[in-house]
């Protein structure tokens, strides 16, 4: 049987307080600031040796393609349609919503060529993959081969999110601390590694799942049965702790994270209910130790850059590191090649520096001399709009009401879509399961919350549901701080 152990005594806890788990972060080396004028554009000390290369300038506004249609493309479209370095917005194939800040195209987004070739004929200076899907069917390689410039990493380097046991064994070899783990092809293998781990169970299904492919439970007939549904499946030991998601944009050298979000998986509140691919977030954690995103730079994102880099597979795009701050420090529950949905949505509300810029020195391989990101002090928090049925067979078709109410009335608070499409007589219609991210920003978590479910209470859609703790506890905890 082949198995990819941990690697302990990496980012060990040494009691830093936080809700569900404790630990505590020594402080890692930070990446030094820069000038941070708001519209500087000039570089940055890194300590790093080399030709210092300039950062793209945009002297003619610049034409962006982005490949999706969830609420992920959306919030980057929102980004985008806002940044006053992007002169045309365009997106395939795109939703209801994102036809109203880009003109939207026709396209299988897995068939590299035909993407390729529509960036081509809209000469777009840049392409954004959104899912996970086209990045590992090597979309990004066909865009790239047509010399445009792409965000997103090839299909090889895409792996990393591909396979699971590819993914292990990247950070076995990085000393990147992760669960000791197994991977399974057989009836007799997977015995062994559940017996071997114990209850909770954590089993993984090797390949892409569109974040439903694992199960955490207590009952081993379960555990057991979803493991054999699976071609090859990772089972794992259970991490205790809170998850955090940090995403980080990298050219296949530098690594520049960006701020740390929590999601929530499960449907139903309390964490009770299947998985999901995510029911809210928020952003920032206040719990979090200041040192989290520098720690977990220096011993997980670099060192598993680093590492592709070795293989000959640079990993150029947007690296996303599941994370659980467990009592004996942080452990990598799963790397995403792409942005989370729905962390994107709340990360992307509190970035100050244009996205255009940021993501087009990745896709160029220049981030050693971009500047140092800026950041909104406002708390995001965003609340997910399900349809009727939603993880099983989400019921699509019905009408969706109230979203020019929100536009209306909710300064604060604005809607991206997900599944939905436009009829023939111009409404708006659920096509999904996950269908609107109801997002919201504001001073503290609690008004930033306040603002999302106010703005949440506005949208009818007959069958649907969402959840009523997002961020609940940190808002709570927050305020109880401050008093």
């Amino acid at each position: 049987m082949a198995g990819a152990g941990a690697v302990d005594g990496v980012g060990a806890g040494r009691g830093w307080t936080a809700p569900g788990g404790s630990g505590r972060y020594g402080a890692g080396p930070r990446r030094a600031a820069g000038p941070a004028s708001p519209d500087c554009l000039c570089g940055r000390p890194t300590g790093r040796a080399g030709p210092v290369r300039a950062v793209p300038t945009t002297l003619v506004p610049v034409k962006v393609l982005v490949i999706g249609g969830g609420a992920r493309e959306h919030a980057l479209c929102r980004s985008l349609s806002l940044d006053p370095d992007v002169g045309s917005l365009h997106c395939a194939p795109g939703n209801a919503g994102i036809a109203e800040v880009a003109e939207l195209h026709a396209v299988d987004i897995l068939d590299g060529p035909a993407v390729a070739e529509l960036a081509v004929s809209l000469k777009a200076d840049l392409v954004i993959v959104g899912p996970e899907a086209p990045l590992v069917a090597g979309v990004a390689d066909a865009v790239r081969a047509r010399g445009v410039d792409c965000f997103g990493p090839s299909r090889e380097a895409a792996a990393l999110e591909g396979s699971k046991a590819f993914a292990k064994d990247v950070m076995a070899a990085a000393g990147v601390p992760t669960a000791r783990s197994y991977v399974c092809t057989t009836a007799d293998q997977i015995d062994t590694a559940l017996d071997a781990f114990g209850a909770p169970y954590v089993v993984k299904d090797d390949g892409l799942a569109a974040g439903k492919g694992v199960v955490v439970t207590d009952d081993l007939a379960t555990a057991r049965a979803h493991a054999l549904a699976c071609d090859r499946v990772v089972i794992e030991e259970f991490l205790d702790g809170p998850e955090v998601s940090l995403f980080a944009v990298t050219d296949g050298e530098t690594v520049v994270p960006l701020q740390p979000a929590q999601d929530f998986k499960r449907a139903l509140d309390g964490d009770k209910g299947p998985n999901t691919g995510g029911m809210g977030a928020y952003s920032p954690l206040p719990w979090a130790d200041p040192e989290l995103v520098a720690e977990v730079e220096r011993t997980v994102l670099q060192p598993t850059v680093d590492e592709l880099r070795r293989r000959g597979t640079p990993f150029a795009g947007l690296l996303y590191a599941g994370l659980a701050i467990t009592s004996r420090g942080v452990r990598v529950i799963e790397f995403n090649a792409r942005f989370g949905d729905p962390e994107t949505q709340v990360v992307l509300a509190r970035l100050k520096t244009p996205l255009a810029a940021l993501l087009r020195s990745a896709a160029t391989g220049q981030l050693a001399v971009f500047p140092e990101l800026r950041w909104s002090d406002d708390a995001a928090v965003t609340v997910v709009i399900a349809s009727h049925n939603y993880p099983d067979t989400p019921r699509t078709g019905d009408p969706i009401t109230g979203l020019a109410d929100v536009a209306e009335k909710d300064e604060h608070a604005y809607v991206l879509h997900a599944g939905t499409r436009q009829s023939p007589d111009g409404r708006v219609l659920s096509a999904g399961g996950r269908v609107l991210s109801v997002t919201a920003t504001g001073p503290t978590l609690r008004k930033a919350r306040h603002r999302a479910y106010r703005a949440l209470e506005r949208i009818t859609l007959d069958g649907a549901h969402h959840r009523g703790d997002i961020a609940e506890q940190a808002a709570a905890g927050a305020a109880n701080a401050e008093r």
